[in-house]
């Protein structure tokens, strides 16, 4: 058996509520569910991101069974632009919102910029070429 792609993504904040109408807004990403305090989905495609609130999953009591998780210290996460081309309109978009654009890289296949989301997880956005896909 092989995995053939990932359903869910986590990424953790003080405010995950906060933080995922950053995603929202900037990114385009869909509301899906939120319980203030503890978690906020978002779709993606065909896929999950989860931002939730790093005491909470901490927490055998708060978890209901489900394992405990977490991080320490900022995460990241890696969006897939097609080309170049969407490359360039999505640092035009973060640009004229404010979001400032931490670094530009070019890798031997491709491209990526980087940015913070409001917890000061690492975002990027990237060229899919840079993984041959």
């Amino acid at each position: 058996m092989q995995a053939t792609a990932i359903l869910e993504t986590v990424i953790y904040a003080d405010d995950p509520a906060g933080c995922a109408g950053f995603y929202v807004s900037v990114l385009g990403l869909e509301a899906v569910q939120e319980v203030p305090g503890r978690f906020s989905f978002l779709r993606c495609g065909a896929q999950m991101l989860l931002i939730f609130a790093p005491g909470p999953s901490l927490d055998p009591v708060q978890q209901n069974g489900i394992p405990t998780h977490g991080a320490k210290g900022p995460g990241h996460l890696c969006f897939r632009a097609a080309d170049e081309a969407e490359l360039l309109r999505w640092a035009e978009r973060l640009t004229e919102l404010g979001v400032a654009l931490e670094h530009r890289h070019v890798w031997p296949t491709g491209r990526s910029i980087y940015f913070r989301d409001p917890a000061g997880n690492s975002v990027e956005i990237a060229e899919a070429a840079i993984w041959g896909l």
